[in-house]
């Protein structure tokens, strides 16, 4: 069983700054892309950011300049450092990641896996 447990989030004034973290946990073989992704109240989930076992970075337009994300592999853990938010940036944040887990017959597969999700309140 694999499990992705995230922390940080809550409430912010705009203008200020939070963190998240998430950590990937279980019987992993390798973790290639690890992300995080936001849904907003009546809106769809969205990507905020991705990075890559390289640490090939992607961010959201929205979010470019003022988020960073970064990972540690030796603790299979991802961050999201959120600076300079607004109340557009309200939302339930959640971190996944495709990671490789061992299967049967000695054959491994990669699988998506995503985190329950923490709440980011910026208030005006």
């Amino acid at each position: 069983q694999v499990q992705l447990v995230e922390s940080g989030g809550g409430l912010v004034q705009a203008g200020g700054s939070l963190s998240l973290s998430c950590a990937a946990s279980g019987n992993i073989v390798s973790i290639n892309v690890m992300g995080w992704y936001r849904q907003a109240p009546g809106k769809q989930r969205e990507l905020v950011a991705r990075i890559t076992s390289g640490g090939s970075e992607n961010y959201a337009g929205s979010v470019k300049g003022r988020f960073t994300i970064s990972r540690d592999n030796a603790k299979n853990t991802v961050y999201l450092q959120m600076n300079s938010l607004t109340p557009e940036d309200t939302a339930v944040y959640y971190c996944n990641a495709d990671i490789t887990v061992p299967g049967t017959g000695g054959l491994s597969y990669e699988a998506r896996y995503w985190g329950q999700g923490t709440q980011v309140t910026v208030s005006s």
